[in-house]
């Protein structure tokens, strides 16, 4: 089956420093590991730039004008929070990575394929509606969401994460509309500091947390019992994954146990669930993964298991 990747060359220029672990590498590592053989199928495109009707859906006019009016000389850095920044080519950057998003709303919506990846950076999962934070300038996956919903009807959208920090940009942008579902796991406690199984919204927000050390088999088993099952029951008419890879063994910024398998393994399953609801839709965004050669080899897992569940 078809799948489509989309990238861009502006999401390289995205750059906030030496040693920074959110680097434009990350994305190099994700395109090199695609250009292997067994993905030549893949139906490659360019990713355009999210529109401000597209953005303001999510976030207010004030704060993408904001956003989109830091533009740093080249070389030099404007930090948004400790850990969050904008460089000369962050802007263009971030436009890009939410207009992949949108993009590939419409291409699965359209039926032009069934799933699509996005390779893009900087990720989106913890911005909040008026507040960027950690590596996130604008909430993508939230953008995705809204146009599936503005712009083709669909009644029910699920947001999945399995990035190993929670997603509490998204959490914040869907907690209190009951026609998008957002459910994430991730490793408890760490970064961002939210994600407690008590957050619920208006019923519309399942956390499964994991504690520092936890492996495969456990990461499989809170999504048996709790989280799929959840997916399940709200049968969304489109299905879009917030793909973290850091909760990988190797990975430097967590202490999860995931290997290649797992993450191969949830994207079938949520594949499954597509197909029983969503005629097959998914759309997957890149979030996290800060181990190279582990973010490379998770990426091919995952595209792998898009395209042949």
């Amino acid at each position: 089956m078809s799948l489509l990747l989309l990238t861009h060359r502006a999401c390289l220029g995205h750059d906030p420093g030496p040693y920074h672990p959110e680097c434009p590498d990350r994305l190099r590592a994700v395109v090199a590991a695609l250009e292997a053989e067994e993905f030549s199928d893949l139906i490659q495109g360019e990713a355009p730039r999210a529109t401000e009707e597209q953005l303001t859906r999510v976030h207010p006019l004030s704060y993408v004008e904001a956003i989109l009016g830091i533009r740093p000389e080249p070389d030099e850095r404007v930090p948004l929070d400790g850990d969050t920044m904008m460089s000369h080519g962050s802007a263009e950057a971030a436009l890009r990575a939410a207009g992949a998003a949108v993009a590939a709303v419409d291409a699965v919506m359209g039926g032009e394929v069934r799933r699509a990846f996005c390779a893009v950076r900087p990720p989106g999962h913890h911005c909040e509606p008026a507040r960027p934070m950690g590596f996130c300038l604008f909430s993508n996956a939230a953008i995705a969401a809204r146009h599936a919903q503005a712009a083709h009807g669909v009644a029910r959208v699920a947001v999945v994460d399995f990035d190993v920090h929670h997603g509490n940009g998204t959490q914040a942008c869907f907690e209190a509309e009951p026609s998008l579902l957002y459910v994430s796991s991730h490793q408890w406690p760490l970064y961002p500091g939210t994600g407690a199984v008590t957050e619920t919204g208006v019923g519309n927000i399942v956390n499964g947390t994991l504690p520092p050390g936890a492996d495969g088999a456990a990461f499989r088993a809170l999504w048996e019992r709790a989280l799929l099952p959840a997916v399940e029951a709200f049968a969304p008419g489109l299905l879009i994954i917030s793909a973290g890879f850091d909760a990988h063994a190797a990975d430097p910024l967590a202490q999860l146990r995931l290997r290649e398998p797992d993450f191969a393994w949830l994207t079938a399953a949520l594949c499954a669930v597509a197909e029983r609801h969503a005629g097959g839709r998914v759309v997957s965004l890149l979030e996290g993964g800060y181990d190279l050669a582990a973010l490379g080899a998770s990426v091919a897992a995952h595209v792998r298991s898009l395209r042949d569940s």
